[in-house]
């Protein structure tokens, strides 16, 4: 399966800010978010990589509204900062897409290192524990905020080796539950109907074109396209948000 556009502009108006976004799931969602009209804001700490990501995006989709922010999503404040800026230039941010990647295994249990674990803690935990607190406030007061995070089968089924990666995907899931229940308990909408929601995507793992270019027979079974993961992401704003809010949206077999 290959990357696609799909001409809609079922988002037109919505505020979508990306986090890890010059990765393999961060570029393809840049692009199904620009083709459907987002104002997207691309974020990396890699400048470099985020100039190559909205180049590649403007060269196919001209109309694309997108900008990006270098930033360290370790750095609270420095998160915090960006979420106000961003409400305060547009008025309001409706999406925030948590795609900070990362993994660490080992061979075997009793080989698990614990530096593994601290790796994957701050790059995987930390970064969305900061960008969940940061911009839950601006989601809220949107007419139909989304926070979205991207987990793995392995955090529902660990495996010997896998116990720092699950750990992590696990801590992130219980993170992002909380983060729903708040949408619930602090909607600002009239009727008491929340208007926010934070889902969780479950993958096993993704697979690019590039990937199935370099070996087209292999069967890559129960991986996720990049382009279905992004259309899983863009297609938040169907569903209404008490609906969706606090979900496991299984994109792999469970």
């Amino acid at each position: 399966m290959s990357e696609r556009q799909v001409d809609d502009r079922h988002l037109d108006g919505k505020v979508v800010a990306v986090a890890g976004a010059t990765g393999p799931a961060g570029r393809a969602t840049l692009r199904r978010l620009t083709t459907a009209g987002a104002t997207v804001i691309a974020a990396d700490i890699d400048g470099r990589a985020l100039d190559n990501a909205l180049e590649a995006i403007r060269l196919t989709v001209p109309e694309a509204k997108i900008s990006s922010q270098v930033i360290d999503l370790l750095d609270p404040q420095e998160v915090h900062d960006w979420a106000d800026h961003l409400e305060g230039e547009h008025g309001h941010v409706d999406g925030l897409f948590h795609l900070v990647g990362g993994w660490r295994g080992s061979k075997t249990f009793f080989d698990s290192r614990i530096d593994d674990w601290d790796f994957l803690h701050d790059r995987v935990v930390r970064t969305l524990q900061h960008t969940s607190l940061a911009f839950q406030p601006a989601l809220v007061r949107s007419e139909a905020g989304r926070y979205a995070m991207i987990s793995a089968a392995a955090a529902h089924k660990p495996t010997a080796g896998g116990a720092a990666y699950a750990a992590a995907k696990a801590a992130t899931e219980a993170w992002t539950l909380a983060m729903a229940d708040s949408f619930v308990k602090e909607t600002t909408a009239p009727d008491g109907v929340p208007t926010a929601a934070a889902a969780i995507l479950v993958i096993k793992a993704l697979v690019t074109p590039e990937m199935r270019a370099e070996k087209p027979d292999a069967k890559f079974a129960g991986f996720t396209d990049t382009a279905d993961l992004a259309d899983a992401l863009a297609a938040l704003w169907d569903r209404p948000a008490a609906e969706l809010n606090g979900q496991h949206l299984w994109l792999t077999a469970r």
